[in-house]
């Protein structure tokens, strides 16, 4: 199991720093993001999501978030994994693919359709659903969705998943991993970025 806090360590912060006593104002937060994180990637039980799995599904996702040692990690975590060097080089592939902005989506009719934005549907290529296999094929097509279109979710999104072999708790994982993920990223990013700036 990991000891050392996860944001610390991707945030480039020392013990004793001044960014480490603004984070010890908030030991709560701090404790419950680490503690997401060993649920996530040092789970009891990955029965339902892989190691690997999870580690794939992370550097996709913080590969399209664009945040350079936060992608590293989850690189270097994906690479290390059965398999890891043939998924590392596919999944490169797939977020120079997926790159875009957002968010994009469309909202019910009414007032803020007005805000309605067309953009990127992200499908795999064929070189990475040969390379991925179908689970995952399907798991970063998911996750590209909760990225960039989470107002378009719907419930074929679901059963595009559970026909690829994810069961219930599995997709619940997965959705679980992008939304810790993206805020985590954020969080690295912040902090980072105060460390400039009181460099």
């Amino acid at each position: 199991m990991s000891t050392k806090d996860i944001i610390d360590t991707l945030a480039g912060i020392e013990p004793g720093s001044a960014l480490d006593a603004i984070r010890a104002k908030r030991v709560q937060a701090r404790d419950n993001a680490q503690k997401s994180y060993l649920s996530l990637f040092e789970p009891i039980d990955a029965s339902e999501v892989s190691l690997a799995e999870r580690a794939a599904v992370a550097f996709f996702v913080v590969g399209l978030h664009g945040e350079s040692p936060v992608t590293a990690f989850y690189r270097a975590k994906l690479a290390a994994s059965a398999n890891g060097a043939a998924l590392v080089e596919a999944i490169d592939a797939e977020i120079a693919r997926g790159k875009t902005s957002g968010p994009y989506g469309s909202f019910p009719a009414g007032p803020l359709s007005a805000e309605n934005t067309a953009g990127l549907i992200y499908r795999v290529s064929a070189n990475g659903k040969s390379a991925l296999g179908g689970r995952l094929v399907a798991a970063l097509e998911h996750a590209h969705l909760l990225v960039f279109r989470p107002r378009d979710a719907a419930s074929a999104d679901m059963k595009a998943l559970l026909a690829a072999g994810w069961s219930n708790t599995g997709i619940v994982t997965l959705s679980q991993l992008v939304a810790f993920l993206s805020f985590q990223v954020r969080v690295v990013s912040g902090l980072r970025t105060l460390a400039a700036v009181n460099a």
